[in-house]
């Protein structure tokens, strides 16, 4: 700000007093000459003022001159630095470099610091700040600190930075070369099963060479899961294989098959799932319906099959059968073998099994998409932690009556219901069994639609054939919630229909439109020396009495437009909206 007042000739009116005149010197030339002070002291007063903001321009506008402003600023922001220096200090102190971030980045933090230091006038000499930033690496860094400090040639900061680079490169060189592979995450590689139970052949010399230089395997410490002995993994357990209980069906018989496992654990303090709704699970090892209409064929069994579930819960199995399921991309998804268990709380589609027959599953992003011989079949989002796939249940047993033997609605009493969609959005909401079925005749039109879709007729053009002060077109807006220093919060407008010269009045309120008119109409008869003979606003309540009082004292017509017809009064609606 000195800066700029000082290109504009102004800085020295933040110094100067206020000149006065004494007796007796009150001539054209000292008077004219505190006039262009004043002027000039207006200005720097005013320049400072806009640099502000504005919670501090209500603070500091009372100030009558420039240098008592430029003094109370001076005043309150030293206070300020003073604090600002301990801050700096303070920071200064509590830097501490870490080995997760580069060094050279945190050296320049440093030296940022520092330069704020010296900018407050707290003035440390290099070899200081050479010093301190040797101090303050971190702990792997120990053996070169001791470097650094042991050497006799004294550096600067530049020296030292150039070292410190040179010092991390090698660092990360190292670290790049002697690194391990990292381990691969969601990734299955299968090779090949005859290789992989061949061993690597090796010769003698090679193993000879491999004693000597002492490579030998580690030991395995910890429990087989097989025979629960120590010192050797399941893998290399020389007993019997364990039967797992994850391959037993519990049923009357006790005859052995494959389990039907599921992965999710049942639901406390929830409210029901719709029954509608599947859920793709990569962990259950069946697909589970327990909505019986669903089901387009099944086979009710009672032989007491049993599904477990992830917190060793168990539901009673009461069938299996075929699902067809209409995916939203269009597609039918036929799942065989789905399991009718009415306790499940959610329908589930076995990822594995999908996964089985070719399909292909990706997660990603919050989403799910599956697809199969690169077609595009589906997808799903996340929902409280879980897959829900976008389907349509088709329930075979309800599409076999005819919808119209049962029901009433029809498509133009749902086409009115929700807003006048378009069919397409209603068999779209049929297909969701959102709504009742009900067939949809394309041909039939709605008349509130096509009373809408209608256009409507242009306005006449009216030829201008007025002289100035005959038409006076008005209205008043707001500031969309934007409020001026000076509190104002709308404004009116007052165009002439000769000349459409515009005049704009700011408006605290809108009981203030009759006081700003006031003034309007003094100034433009005064100018020209014509009457206002015609005003046209709108239907606001701002131009009603007494601003309608005020027209007819003074003889000036007030026309107002037709309800529902801001068109009539476009010159005024036109400027606002530009």
């Amino acid at each position: 700000m000195l800066f700029y007042l000082t290109t504009l000739n102004l800085a020295r009116f933040l110094t100067e007093e206020v000149p006065t005149l004494k007796e007796g010197e009150q001539n054209a030339e000292s008077v004219s000459a505190v006039e262009a002070w004043n002027h000039s002291d207006f200005l720097c007063r005013n320049y400072v003022l806009n640099g502000l903001s504005d919670a501090l321009y209500n603070v500091f506008c009372e100030k009558k001159t420039a240098k008592e402003m430029w003094e109370s600023l001076d005043r309150k922001y030293k206070t300020e630095d003073a604090g600002a220096k301990k801050f700096l200090v303070g920071r200064f102190l509590d830097f501490k470099m870490l080995d997760s971030k580069p060094v050279i980045s945190q050296v320049q933090e440093l030296q940022l610091i520092l330069h704020d230091i010296h900018d407050e006038g707290m003035t440390l000499s290099e070899y200081f700040q050479v010093a301190v930033i040797i101090k303050k690496l971190s702990p792997p860094w120990k053996d070169f600190k001791n470097y650094l400090k042991h050497k006799r040639k004294e550096m600067n900061v530049e020296e030292l930075i150039v070292r410190l680079r040179i010092e991390e490169d090698n660092r990360n060189s190292e670290r790049r070369l002697f690194t391990p592979n990292v381990a691969k995450a969601n990734v299955v590689e299968h090779g090949d099963k005859y290789n992989a139970k061949r061993k690597p052949r090796s010769s003698g010399k090679d193993s000879k060479l491999g004693a000597k230089k002492g490579t030998f395997k580690k030991k395995f410490v910890g429990k087989c899961y097989n025979c629960d002995g120590m010192g050797h993994k399941a893998s290399d357990c020389k007993k019997p294989k364990r039967a797992r209980e994850a391959n037993i069906v519990d049923d009357i018989s006790h005859d052995v098959s494959n389990i039907n496992l599921c992965a999710v654990v049942s639901e406390v303090n929830l409210l029901g799932s719709n029954p509608r709704e599947w859920w793709i699970d990569t962990g259950a090892t069946r697909h589970v319906c327990s909505d019986k209409e669903m089901f387009a064929t099944l086979q009710e069994s009672e032989n007491g099959e049993k599904l477990y579930m992830g917190n060793s819960a168990t539901s009673e199995i009461k069938g299996q059968g075929k699902v067809v399921l209409m995916m939203t991309s269009g597609k039918e998804l036929t799942l065989n073998n789905v399991l009718y268990v009415p306790d499940i709380r959610k329908n589930l589609v076995s990822g594995s099994l999908l996964n089985k027959h070719g399909f292909r599953i990706v997660f990603e992003s919050d989403k799910v998409v599956v697809s199969k011989n690169g077609m595009y079949v589906g997808r799903g989002y996340v929902i409280d932690g879980l897959f829900k796939l976008n389907v349509m249940a088709i329930k075979p047993k309800m599409n076999k009556i005819n919808p119209s033997t049962y029901l009433l609605e029809s498509p133009y009493l749902w086409h009115g219901r929700l807003g006048h969609v378009n069919y397409d959005t209603i068999r779209r909401l049929i297909n969701l069994q959102n709504i009742p079925t009900f067939q949809i005749d394309k041909s039939h039109k709605c008349e509130i639609y096509v009373e809408t879709k209608q256009t409507r007729f242009s306005f006449k053009t009216i030829e201008r054939n007025t002289e100035p002060l005959d038409l006076i077109h008005t209205d008043v807006c707001d500031l969309k919630g934007v409020q001026t220093r000076g509190g104002n919060k709308y404004f009116i407008t007052f165009i002439d229909d000769s000349t459409r010269y515009c005049s704009v009045y700011l408006l605290k309120s809108k009981d203030e439109a009759i006081d700003k008119f006031i003034i309007y109409k003094n100034e433009v008869e005064n100018q020209i020396n014509k009457k206002i003979k015609a005003l046209r606003s709108d239907r606001g309540g701002e131009y009603e009495s007494p601003f309608a009082e005020l027209c007819a004292q003074h003889g000036i017509r007030h026309e107002t437009t037709a309800p529902y017809s801001p068109q009539q009064n476009g010159i005024a609606e036109g400027k606002i909206v530009l």
